[in-house]
């Protein structure tokens, strides 16, 4: 057996047992960690390279998340029975542990890291996610990769007015805030937060109520560390030279300067590039061709030190935003309804030089998507997708499928919507919002959500209230600071924070914060959310300035739905053997009909008289004919006593004795009908349980052949003949007179 030397520790949070093992699995791994909590488990594995990659300028840090579908006891779905790309959901959690981590390692740091977290168990109470941001924390920190933690993440809820930290999964869905918060023991690093219109002290309250959890998190962290930690490798960090950093700073600081100074952003990039490329060549002049191709990555990286620097100190010490606007001044705005004819629904919004066409299409309940991840199967009747082509920002690029950034912000302009969207009770449709981003400078999700309020108010769609969203950011030195409003794409890239925040006039409903310093303080955080709330408010009143209430009425192009509502016992009859019923009734009308275990039925056409004419099928098969009310009716069978008769939609069946044809006798029934002639009855009731009609004194029916009737007198005779019911005094019940 092996010798496993197993490091195990094991501490209580929010009533269920956190355990961290090491040293059992994974072990080639530089970290590896074992975490359970409750019934749901990961495995984390921490691996980096030996050597730094070449040629590269960033941090190339991956994080994967992956569910594998034997951890619910679920057997993946396709043909090849395994599973393949990560879900939406996984590339969700995988998005939100990398931007918890990336502040936190060293600047310079070039070797390639991977962190892989594999979902082994899944209880569906307990949402692995942030334990992949506690396990992705400990395997850095005890392996021999450099890494500034540890860290925790914790969700948050707002269940009956409490604050809860860590609700399981069924009270999440209960929750007024779902907020994943993660944290050092000092500070804030990373927000994702969806809710249903909290105010801000309710936000700052929960935050640092979660920081209050991660804080005990990290100690029990460090204790783990303590005893199962290595020694970190030895590191070269991939730093700009101070000599070539001030030659360029001399040689090009004025024209940096003048050049961050442009306002158009295209212009503003067009003077950086120029200059740049009058640097390299200088450069290349100056220096023999071996220390050239040395240095030249250096006189690059040292350029782009050079414009963060001055756009920074602009900004800090002069008030002096690129483009010339305040502190708090939000781009002009731009709000256009009904930009394409023959959409259901669309809008353009832009703010600046960030652009996003907003498109509406609505649907039928077969139009909802169908989520299998490692919970229940669910279905989504309302979706937005966010699409970022490469000319939005001026370049030219290949067009693949949505990426990690693509899904990243279609989830978070659609959790940002979601608290304002109708009930299905209230509007029976699926509804799918789209955003092209046509132009980008900075923001384009934030954008996302307006152009999505607006399309969707200009559809029809009765949106609780119009949502709105805005980006504020952070340049901060020492203990100075600045919070911006309203970020574009340079100060994003320069800024040390990116701090998005959507909501109504009443409240919150999404926040996103990314950072690149290794936290925020708790100040920082109240004067972004009220620079946040005063902006979000502007662009409100700019929405409602353009479309001030969601229309009542349905583009012409839109299908209509109506619904109904019946007995669950009677849905057989309306599907019918073999679905006969309900097939026939889709031939006959032309509609979509979608039927709900509990009763509720959709009825979707783009014509009115469709819809209306296949809910007078369905209203005659659940209900009872009314008593003396007249039917249109189709003569199905005709025998010597009567016709049978097919009415209320060809879903009942009753028969017109030859008395009751016509006010005068009728000789034979084939003197006034035959099959398939269209009648008018009317219902008399139930003999012995069959429906009796009746077509005297009906108008619109066909009227006897000449000579084939007799007088009302011989009628009534003929009573006893054609099994007519006989008068009182030959009723068989009455003692009979023996002779």
């Amino acid at each position: 057996m092996h010798n496993f030397n197993i490091v195990k520790k094991t501490m209580e949070i929010a009533g269920k047992q956190l355990t961290f093992e090491t040293g059992r699995m994974a072990k080639q791994a530089n970290g590896s960690v074992f975490i359970t909590y409750g019934g749901t488990s990961i495995l984390v594995a921490a691996t980096a390279s030996k050597e730094p990659k070449e040629g590269t300028d960033f941090f190339p840090l991956t994080v994967d998340f992956i569910e594998k579908m034997y951890a619910s006891g679920k057997i993946p779905g396709g043909f090849f029975k395994r599973e393949a790309k990560p879900s939406t959901d996984a590339t969700l959690s995988a998005r939100l542990i990398d931007r918890a981590i990336r502040p936190l390692f060293p600047e310079g740091f070039r070797n390639a890291v991977h962190v892989v977290i594999t979902v082994l168990s899944f209880d569906g109470i307990n949402h692995p996610g942030n334990l992949g941001i506690l396990g992705a924390s400990a395997a850095l920190s005890i392996s021999d990769i450099p890494f500034n933690g540890p860290i925790a993440g914790v969700t948050v809820g707002i269940i009956d007015e409490e604050i809860v930290v860590n609700p399981e999964l069924d009270k999440i869905e209960k929750s007024n805030l779902e907020l994943d918060v993660a944290g050092t023991e000092s500070s804030i690093v990373m927000i994702e937060a969806g809710a249903s219109e909290v105010t801000e002290e309710q936000m700052m309250d929960a935050i640092y109520i979660g920081h209050e959890t991660i804080k005990g998190i990290i100690g029990f962290q460090k204790e783990f560390i303590a005893e199962a930690g290595k020694e970190k490798m030895e590191i070269v960090l991939d730093l700009v030279p101070d000599d070539i950093q001030k030659r360029v700073e001399n040689d090009f600081g004025k024209a940096v300067e003048g050049s961050a100074k442009i306002h158009g952003k295209l212009e503003r990039y067009e003077a950086f590039e120029n200059t740049k490329t009058e640097m390299l060549e200088k450069y290349k002049a100056e220096d023999d061709e071996e220390t050239f191709t040395a240095n030249e990555r250096y006189y690059k990286n040292a350029y782009e030190d050079l414009i963060k620097k001055f756009v920074r100190n602009a900004i800090l010490k002069d008030n002096h935003r690129v483009d010339g606007r305040g502190m708090d001044d939000i781009r002009e705005i731009t709000c256009e309804i009904d930009v394409l004819p023959q959409v259901h629904g669309s809008a353009l919004f832009t703010r600046g030089e960030t652009q996003s066409l907003g498109v509406i299409t609505l649907g039928t309940e077969r139009d909802e998507q169908v989520i299998d991840a490692l919970g229940e199967e669910y279905k989504k009747s309302y979706f937005l997708h966010y699409n970022f082509p490469p000319f939005s920002v001026g370049e030219a690029g290949f067009m693949r499928g949505p990426g990690r950034r693509e899904l990243g912000h279609g989830a978070l302009a659609e959790r940002a919507l979601k608290p304002m969207m109708p009930s299905k009770d209230e509007f029976p449709y699926t509804i799918r919002v789209v955003s092209e981003i046509l132009e980008s400078n900075g923001s384009s999700s934030m954008a996302t959500v307006c152009s999505g309020t607006l399309s969707m108010m200009a559809a029809g769609v009765p949106l609780k209230k119009p949502v709105a969203g805005i980006a504020n950011g952070l340049i901060m030195e020492g203990n100075d600071f600045v919070v911006l409003t309203d970020i574009m794409g340079l100060e994003d890239h320069l800024g040390d924070m990116d701090f998005k925040v959507t909501g109504t006039k009443d409240g919150i409903t999404a926040m996103q914060m990314d950072i690149k310093i290794e936290g925020i303080t708790k100040e920082i955080m109240a004067i972004a959310l009220e620079k946040a709330k005063t902006a979000r408010l502007f662009i409100l009143d700019k929405i409602t300035e353009t479309i001030p209430e969601c229309r009542k009425e349905l583009a012409a192009s839109a299908p209509r739905i109506e619904t109904l509502n019946v007995a669950q016992d009677k849905i057989g009859m309306i599907i019918g053997p073999g679905g006969k019923m309900i097939k026939h009734i889709i031939e006959e009308t032309g509609v979509d009909i979608n039927i709900d275990d509990d009763g509720r039925i959709s009825i979707a056409s783009p014509d009115k008289v469709s819809i209306d004419k296949a809910r007078n099928f369905i209203s005659n098969i659940v209900n009872d004919p009314e008593m003396y009310k007249v039917y249109d009716g189709i003569v199905t069978r005709i025998e010597p006593f009567g016709a049978f008769v097919k009415f209320m939609s060809d879903t009942k069946e009753g028969l017109v004795h030859i008395s009751q044809l016509h006010s005068a006798r009728i000789n034979r029934v084939e003197d006034m009908l035959k099959l398939g002639d269209k009648v008018r009855v009317k219902y008399v009731g139930l003999d012995r349980g069959k429906v009796k009609l009746s077509m005297k004194e009906v108008e619109g029916n066909p009227k006897p052949k000449e000579g084939s009737t007799s007088s009302r007198d011989s009628y009534q005779k003929s009573d006893r003949r054609d099994g007519h019911r006989k008068p009182d005094h030959y009723r068989s019940d009455r003692p009979r007179r023996r002779y």
